[in-house]
């Protein structure tokens, strides 16, 4: 039986920022942490959501790293328990929002952050008695902030997601006006990845007819306005497709993701200084190719329905135009320039097959499976 969920509380418009304090007071913060990094602090982007809440007791937290870590959680929980605060705030790209999702489980459950995790059991475990959050992204990439799960590195060194519908941030508020300005490899960067969540998910065999619709909608946006956002910055209009082509391909990925996400994680994990949306994008072509096979990929004509929305001519144009869009955004096209060898790939397919991704991917994919699509994303 398919269970399909949807969703969250989203405003979402240039200048949204300023409905912080309705939502904070609507879902019930009154002493918020502010979980951020110190990009988005640099950037002036705190200042302006702190303004929007005067005489509010807010605790700031700015130290999220590019991954996120099961230290800095614990990094973050401290400042949430000594400030005595009752909810939070994520401004920021994927790893903000990430890292507090992290702290709203830490700082209201006992035990070690794995013990939470999904390929653990731990979805189960996350009650109710989870911070409320509302999320305010400043990328558009991950789409983290309509989201239900989080990816968080271990004190063991894997990179792991947490999943539970107690983790769904109570309010997204997305104003595109945080992202203008945006520096164009991490437009570039986020963007494919936002491109690639839309992908992966409408390529699943999982049964959600309006996750398919939506993911195929953000493709179409995102396809059309990556490269116009990547040239300039403060391009309104490329800036307000790609957020909500970010958002949607999280809207869509409740349905589930693949191999590419799979192969992410596991190669993340063991060098977080890789950019995931980079990765995915590196990764992104040669799954599409293994998935092209999937008998569910061939009964729903998903490939034909992508290059349509893509403006190609042919499904079998889809994976190379992948690749050169990456290349036109100036991101690797391979494993190589970012210095992965084949004596890695042993390690990172013992993480893929491990992932909580590699069980939705549309066609069941082997070690030897995982080898050749290394082997092709080089």
């Amino acid at each position: 039986m398919a269970l399909i969920q949807y969703l969250t509380t989203i405003q979402f418009d240039f200048g949204a920022l300023v409905l912080l304090p309705q939502e904070c007071e609507r879902v019930g913060i009154r002493r918020p942490l502010l979980v951020t990094d110190a990009g988005v602090r640099a950037a002036g982007l705190v200042e302006r959501a702190l303004a929007t809440l005067p005489g509010w007791p807010v605790a700031v937290f700015d130290a999220t790293p590019a991954n996120p870590t099961e230290a800095a959680v614990r990094q973050a929980a401290a400042v949430w328990q000594q400030a005595g605060c009752d909810g939070l705030i994520a401004l920021g790209g994927g790893s903000s929002i990430d890292l507090a999702k992290g702290v709203a489980i830490a700082a209201t459950h006992p035990g070690p952050l794995k013990t939470y995790a999904t390929i653990e059991g731990g979805s189960q475990r996350i009650t109710p008695a989870a911070a409320p959050l509302i999320a305010i992204p400043t990328t558009a990439g991950t789409g983290s902030e309509v989201a239900r799960g989080a990816i968080v590195i271990v004190d063991d060194g894997r990179k792991l997601g947490f999943h539970s519908w107690n983790l769904l941030p109570k309010a997204a508020i997305c104003d595109p006006d945080l992202t203008l300005g945006l520096p164009p490899a991490l437009t570039a960067a986020t963007g494919m990845d936002a491109i690639a969540h839309c992908v992966e998910t409408f390529l699943s065999a999982a049964f959600n007819p309006p996750a398919d619709g939506i993911a195929l909608d953000g493709l179409e946006r995102a396809w059309a306005h990556i490269e116009r956002a990547t040239r300039d910055g403060s391009d309104r209009e490329a800036r307000r497709q790609m957020m909500s082509a970010s958002m949607q391909g999280a809207m869509a990925f409740q349905k589930g993701l693949g191999c590419v996400h799979s192969l992410s994680h596991s190669l993340g994990g063991l060098n977080p200084r890789l950019h995931h949306g980079t990765l995915n994008a590196v990764f992104l072509p040669a799954v599409i190719t293994f998935n092209a096979q999937a008998p569910s990929v061939q009964a729903e004509r998903r490939l034909e329905r992508m290059a349509r929305a893509m403006g190609l001519p042919s499904p079998a144009d889809v994976a190379l135009a992948i690749r050169d869009l990456s290349a036109r955004l100036g991101l690797p096209t391979g494993l190589a320039a970012l210095g992965v060898a084949p004596a890695d790939f042993a390690r990172i397919v013992d993480g893929a097959m491990a992932d909580h991704c590699h069980g939705t991917n549309p066609r069941t994919a082997s070690r030897d499976d995982y080898i050749a699509m290394l082997h092709a994303s080089m």
